[in-house]
Parts: structure tokens; sequence; C-alpha cells
């Protein structure tokens, strides 16, 4: 994989360069370092930590070194990183101490929700309560826990951006809830363990994305039309085109993932998203207009007379007011970034 952008790496440093001296010659361990939004968070990390002269060391947990190893040389390589070998549940914990932990780990796998949900809900719960002791013994001060709007359960039809104080929940009975109610008992970890300790748990709720490390080949509605209209299309779309989603670029969510670590509020949730929302064949539209505007658009099937589409869109009033957070860049270009970052490692293995 190639490197992230430069203009979007200094860009997230422009935005947070208040954040970071608080972090000067201290160590961060990252659990899911090697993952979409892991590998947007070490990268600039690393970025920070020359630019700012900041001396920042850096333990980063994966179940495959060599295979990170291979795919991103330029972060391993990086003299600050130190590797780490091992199950998120079952990790041998580094001699510390820690300063600040990153709990990135778990993808939100439609497929290994499908065919694994014990492994699933064990990554996500088991995997929550190994970092969070591992944060006690290592007298880490600030923890950022990557959740997710999954929490919430399905949207209700009257509401259009869902709050962080909306109490609605996965159906526990169902198997395919086996992310969020994996999710929510990580945050209530969290809780706990804060009211027993120290350690300041940091919540940010993620919703959508897109940008480069989005996988192509997943459930991510995004990620299989920026795969189709590189392949010239046409842009499937395998169901009705109703749903309405909202996608924040993986730069400004960076910025607002740091942000909440080093300024929000210990144990209060903070949605990250976008609140810019798009249909799904609308979303298959603005794909096409900005890879290849003459694209056909193929949809599965027609929608039902009268059905109310399904929205997963997050209300950002508190991390707009609270933390001066908001979305910069716009869908049009955030496609266009990440097209155009895919076109590189496409023309990778043959430079």
């Amino acid at each position: 994989m190639p490197k992230l952008f430069a203009s979007d790496i200094s860009y997230i440093l422009d935005v947070t360069s208040d954040l970071w001296d608080e972090v000067r010659g201290r160590r961060i361990f990252i659990s899911g370092g090697t993952g979409f939004i892991g590998s947007w968070l070490l990268e600039s990390l690393l970025a920070a930590n020359e630019r700012f002269n900041l001396n920042v060391q850096v333990a980063l947990l994966t179940r495959s070194p060599g295979k990170f190893a291979s795919r991103s040389p330029h972060l391993v390589g990086h003299p600050s990183v130190h590797l780490l070998g091992g199950d998120v549940r079952s990790f041998e914990f580094p001699p510390g101490p820690f300063h600040y932990v990153i709990h990135a780990a778990t993808e939100a796998s439609a497929e290994l929700a499908a065919n694994s949900p014990l492994v699933m809900h064990s990554t996500i719960v088991e995997g929550t309560s190994r970092i969070l002791e591992f944060a006690r013994v290592s007298c880490v001060e600030k923890l950022l826990f990557t959740s997710s709007g999954a929490v919430y359960g399905p949207q209700p039809e009257n509401i259009t951006y869902i709050e962080e104080t909306y109490l609605g929940a996965p159906d526990p009975s169902n198997p395919r809830s086996v992310y969020g109610t994996g999710k929510r008992a990580a945050e209530q970890l969290c809780s706990i363990h804060c009211a027993l300790s120290r350690i300041q748990c940091k919540i940010a709720r993620c919703f959508a994305f897109v940008g480069p490390h989005l996988p192509l080949d997943s459930h991510f509605a995004i990620g299989n039309f920026i795969r189709d209209a590189l392949a010239g299309g046409p842009i499937k779309i395998g169901g009705d085109g109703t749903p309405i989603r909202s996608y924040l670029y993986a730069a400004d969510l960076a910025i607002w993932l740091w942000t909440i670590l080093f300024r929000g509020k210990s144990c209060r949730p903070y949605n990250v998203g976008s609140e810019f929302c798009v249909s799904i064949v609308d979303l298959a539209s603005e794909v096409a207009a900005a890879i290849g505007p003459s694209m056909p658009i193929d949809i599965a099937r027609a929608p039902l007379p009268g059905a109310t589409p399904q929205r997963y869109a997050p209300s950002t009033f508190r991390s707009r007011t609270e933390l001066g957070l908001r979305e910069r860049l716009s869908l049009f270009d955030a496609i266009q970034r990440t097209a155009n970052w895919y076109r590189i490692c496409q023309e990778s293995p043959r430079a």
C-alpha cells in the first residue's frame, strides 16, 4: 500500500497543531493500527512526531506483523514504531509505563458477523477487557475507544439524525446484532474501569467513512461503488437504492478522533460522522460523477411502494459545540481522493 497523500497528512496536522504538545516524550499503544481507522491514526501520528519533534514511541499490536510489514513498509520501518504480534484478547503486555491507548481493533465486518459471530463478540468484549487491564497495569492516562453507531440499533423512522442521548439498542435476540451489542458491552466496560481507576476513557461512536484504506471488496456500499467505477462500470446496487447514509472523509475522521482523545470528556460518547445525507442511489450517482460521469448504474430491484427509507446518520451537535469539530471536505472530493489513491495502488505492482 502506498503512503497516504501528503496533502491529507498536512491538512490533519495543520488543523490539530495545538493538540500535540501533551504527548511529547510519551508512549502510545495502538490496537487495530493496521485497519482502516488505525492506519490513518498511525500515519498521522508519525507525521506529527516528525513535524513537531515529539519523540513519541508507538507500540502497535497486530495479529500478523509479517503481513503488515509487507503491506506498509514505510510505517513498519519507522524508528518510533515497535510491532507486537498477538491477539487483542490474549496479547502479552509490553513493559510499561504507557501514557495513551488507542483501541481500534475489530472491524465492522459483515462477513465475520455472519460466519463467526462468537469470534466477533469475543474479539470486541474480551479484547476490550484485555486492553483495559493493560491500561490499568501500565498507568495509562487516556484511552480512546472506537465504538460504533451500531450501538443505537435500527434508527427510528421519526429520527433524522441520531443523538448520543438516544437510548435505543440492537436486538440482543438477533445474532446479526452481534457487532452493536458487543460495542455496547465494550462501552460499559470502559465506563466501569473509568469509575474504578484514573483512566480517562474517551468514546467515539463511529458511523460511515470513505478514504484510502477503505476496503473495496466488503459490505461498504461506497467502497464497492468506487471499485466498480475504477473497473469501468457499471456501478451495481444490490438493493433498491433507497437507504440513507452519510460519509465522512478519513482525514476529517482522524482530526475528530485525535481531538476526542485529547479534548473529549471521559465516558461521554461523541458521534463521529457526517450530517450530509444521500440515498444509496444518489451515492452511486455521486461516485459516477467523480470518477466516470457517463457510467451506467444498475439497481437490483425497485423500491416497495410507500416504504420508508432506512436511515443511518448521526447528529454531530455534541462534537461540533463541545469540541469545535466540523466536516471540511465534501463527499465529491472525498470520493475523488479515494479513487486516486486506489489508482496508485493498482499501478504500484507495475512500477
